[in-house]
């Protein structure tokens, strides 16, 4: 049974948002959307599509970033930081999809997050987005967010994902996500949200002190 405050933060979400599935992650495969979403560790979605742009072109398939020299991929991806890691598991990640899955990216959480470079966020980005398998995505804006609307207590991702999934009805899993990532970059930023002008802020307790 969901609660009747999240419910009504849900509907005031899709009134504001509406229920369209958006990807800020530019791509046009699985493998794309996998290679973006470990990029995007620590950097900005609009910086990891700059440096996919060129990317992409470089290394058109699983099988050409399989094969790329570590030093080159690090030089390639270097504006999105941690390159060095993220170079190494993505070559590891392409290899392992080569060699175990034919060189199709996984669709089950446990085969994806068994790929180098994969935690349970990554995997669930493929596997909403692609699989459109439910799915809740935990980054920095919805756990932010969902604590300070007192839908979690819990810091950790994971616990924080496990919450959620008994919180929110499944058709909203992929939705939840998008809809607060977008309030996190427009309205409710850390460490300065815009309390006065948020749709929800009589429903959160912040925001009914603002």
């Amino acid at each position: 049974m969901v609660k009747k405050k999240t419910l009504a933060i849900l509907n005031r979400l899709d009134e504001q948002y509406g229920k369209e599935y958006v990807c800020y992650l530019n791509h046009d495969s699985a493998w794309q959307l996998l290679i973006a979403t470990i990029l995007s560790a620590q950097c900005t979605d609009a910086r990891v599509n700059i440096v996919t742009k060129d990317l992409f072109q470089k290394y058109p398939s699983v099988e050409a970033f399989a094969g790329a020299d570590l030093k080159a991929l690090e030089k390639d991806i270097h504006a999105t930081g941690f390159y060095h890691n993220k170079a190494k598991n993505i070559i590891g990640c392409c290899q392992q999809i080569m060699e175990k899955h034919n060189g199709e990216v996984p669709r089950t959480l446990e085969e994806l997050t068994a790929l180098p470079g994969v935690g349970r966020k990554t995997a669930n980005v493929i596997r909403g987005n692609i699989y459109h398998e439910p799915s809740i995505v935990v980054d920095t804006h919805v756990k932010r967010i969902s604590k300070k609307l007192g839908i979690t207590k819990e810091d950790d991702p994971v616990k924080v994902e496990f919450e959620l999934m008994k919180e929110l009805p499944k058709d909203h899993w992929i939705l939840y996500n998008i809809h607060i990532i977008t309030l996190g970059r427009t309205i409710c930023k850390a460490p300065t949200p815009k309390c006065p002008e948020c749709f929800l802020k009589d429903l959160c307790p912040t925001g009914k002190k603002s």
